[in-house]
């Protein structure tokens, strides 16, 4: 086969991988038949290393539209985790999570302790893991759901703004119980905890024990609701009390003076 008749060829195959909506296949087919030629690989075995360069490509771009949708502030993950720094935790457990079956039983995960203790990096890594699965995710804090449901009363769309934020598959709220809130922004909060509570999956953050979160919402009885609705078959995870980001940087720096 000649050089231009296999261009032509090319070409062909590309104009019809157009009409497929088959990207991949259009941009490796050439280089893939000149391999195949190379090793003396079957037709079949040709075609079957296009299908599936074509099948891994559609599932990266669909893992990162479900990163991107998700407004992770800065995506993490379990690789960056130094569990050594944070011995209270326990690394088999966080990682029998990242697998996600509890994400399907649409039970919560309550990372609770202090600041700096891995929190929002354990919140985010489970989350992109989540994402990885193709499951549907949104990040935020709860300042950040509480305001937009304020707004969204405001302009009578209280409704399908709560909507929506049941439809996710997992949603993470970060920094629950972090500031007062008016009894209306608690209420707003429970609405969305109440309305996925057995149907489907959150992750919560916060640095106060229980006990104390009546301190940050006014209302007793809604507070103890929330905490119901959240605990309920929960993955309860504390972090501890020293700070994770304090502990890697010391680590970090008596490195480089070992260098």
């Amino acid at each position: 086969m000649s050089a231009a008749g296999s261009g032509v060829e090319v070409a062909a195959i590309q104009q019809w991988c157009r009409r497929l909506h088959l990207p991949t296949v259009a941009g490796q087919c050439g280089r893939q038949a000149e391999q195949a030629a190379k090793e003396k690989q079957s037709h079949l075995a040709y075609l079957e290393a296009l299908l599936e360069a074509e099948v891994e490509e559609r599932e990266r771009n669909v893992v990162a539209r479900r990163i991107k949708e998700a407004r992770f502030p800065k995506v993490k993950t379990l690789d960056e985790f130094d569990f050594a720094m944070a011995p209270q935790l326990s690394a088999p457990l966080i990682r029998k999570l990242a697998e996600g079956e509890w994400i399907g039983r649409a039970e919560p995960v309550i990372f609770l302790g202090e600041a700096g203790t891995g929190k929002t990096h354990l919140a985010t890594a489970l989350a992109v893991a989540a994402c990885r699965q193709r499951k549907r995710v949104r990040f935020t804090t709860a300042a950040e759901l509480v305001n937009e449901l304020i707004e969204a009363r405001h302009e009578n769309e209280s409704s399908r703004v709560l909507t929506r934020w049941t439809r996710y598959e997992l949603i993470v709220v970060d920094e629950m119980a972090y500031v007062a809130m008016p009894e209306t922004a608690g209420e707003l909060l429970f609405q969305v905890i109440a309305g996925r509570a057995e149907r489907a999956a959150v992750i919560v953050t916060t640095n106060l024990p229980f006990s104390e979160w009546t301190t940050m919402f006014p209302n007793a009885r809604l507070c103890k609701a929330m905490i119901d609705r959240l605990t309920d078959q929960a993955h309860i995870i504390e972090t501890g009390t020293e700070s994770y980001r304090f502990r890697r940087t010391l680590a970090r720096q008596r490195r480089a003076k070992g260098d």
